[in-house]
């Protein structure tokens, strides 16, 4: 099973950018997207995978939530 988690963009340098986990800061590679800072990315394995709108990235962040919470 594959896992990929939704990270904010915090800043872009070539093919690599700063991406917030919801308190965790990592780098991670952005080569398979376009994206800008601000934007959501869904991360697996080091890569931004897809761009996220807002919106969708928030349920996918609550949904998180609850089942950690659990």
């Amino acid at each position: 099973m594959c896992l990929a988690v939704p990270a904010r963009v915090l800043e872009v340098r070539g093919s690599r950018a700063k991406v917030d986990f919801g308190g965790t800061v990592r780098e991670v590679d952005v080569t398979l997207v376009d994206v800008r800072p601000g934007q959501y990315v869904l991360v697996h394995a080091g890569f931004a995978i897809q761009v996220l709108d807002e919106r969708e990235a928030e349920e996918i962040i609550r949904a998180w939530e609850e089942l950690l919470g659990a």
